[in-house]
């Protein structure tokens, strides 16, 4: 039987995360039962720097609840970084890791067909939507829009897959080469090349709280996986250049016909037009170079991703 792990984020899950303690116990039971798991296996909770009684409830679960172990991130370091905490400490206690936010809006029942599916000798297996009926609809357009533009900026990564997903103690120790401080898991680990597969995943409603990831953290993450991952939009800056060139020599042949037949406000417009027409563009250019140095400054300073106060559970 094989020993895995579930790893959860948690950023003030205070309200929902007792349930999820109950209704992952539950499941596990149920899987052990079937001999699907070892009884060794375990749920593994992320703390990333709450401000309300999440790690209290961590700890307490912990007591209570032999499956569930707890990592304390010493601050808020992002919802991608504490995914990967949990992940680089749990790789060395269970056979594969399964990462599920805290809130299980993800369906557990299909943990059990990951688990059949890393048995017949995959590495990776991708939890991918198949409804989005429960997310609200600003959210569910948005996301559908990005995952096209990913694909349209050449970023690889699983169409509807977001961060449900089982990775084996292989795939893992892989991935913890990969030096990444601009962290956006679904387009790096599709880059291991293990061999993987997916899986049905329906969203369900959120049982209490709300969800942590607005509007602005979803734009966040957007422009890390494109930047991140491809260099795409520099080049269309340089076809767009190209575009106004032509559109360049066109005003010009404009601006001579003018002269010839006499019609010419002479200067004004052609000045106005070039001088907003190019500051416009080397502003562009700027801000889209500006966006990858930024990236190259942050990797070369080698920050760490996130400093671990307090882990529970590795006692033996």
């Amino acid at each position: 039987m094989i020993k895995i792990a579930t790893v959860s984020p948690c950023y003030n899950e205070e309200p929902v995360l007792e349930d999820s303690v109950k209704r992952l116990t539950e499941f596990f039971d149920g899987l052990v039962e079937k001999g699907k798991i070892s009884k060794d296996s375990m749920m593994v909770f992320v703390n990333d720097g709450s401000k309300d009684h999440t790690w209290d409830i961590i700890k307490k679960m912990h007591n209570e609840n032999h499956y569930v172990k707890g990592i304390s991130l010493a601050h808020n370091s992002g919802h991608q970084n504490a995914i990967m905490a949990g992940m680089m400490v749990a790789k060395d206690w269970a056979d594969a890791v399964i990462t599920i936010d805290a809130d299980l809006q993800d369906d557990i029942n299909a943990i059990e067909q990951m688990i059949d599916d890393f048995e017949q000798g995959n590495d990776i297996v991708y939890g991918v939507k198949v409804s989005r009926t429960a997310d609200p609809l600003l959210k569910r357009m948005s996301a559908e829009a990005f995952y096209k533009l990913q694909d349209h900026m050449g970023v690889k990564s699983v169409f509807n897959h977001a961060d449900f997903r089982l990775m084996s103690k292989r795939a893992l120790e892989m991935l913890s080469e990969y030096d990444e401080r601009n962290l956006y898991l679904r387009g790096l680990i599709p880059l291991i090349g293990l061999s993987s597969t997916t899986v049905d995943d329906t969203i369900s409603e959120r049982q209490a709280g709300k969800s942590k990831y607005t509007l602005r953290k979803m734009l966040g993450l957007a422009l890390d996986g494109i930047t991140s991952f491809s260099i795409k939009p520099i080049y269309n800056i340089i076809y767009m250049g190209i575009l106004f060139l032509l559109v360049c020599v066109g005003i010009a042949i404009y601006v001579i016909h003018a002269l010839i037949a006499g019609t010419a406000v002479h200067g004004w417009a052609s000045l106005m037009l070039s001088v907003w027409f190019v500051g416009g563009i080397m502003l562009i250019s700027i801000g889209v170079i500006g966006v990858y140095i930024g990236k190259i400054y942050t990797e070369v300073k080698h920050r760490p991703l996130y400093n671990i106060a307090e882990i529970l559970g590795n006692e033996e």
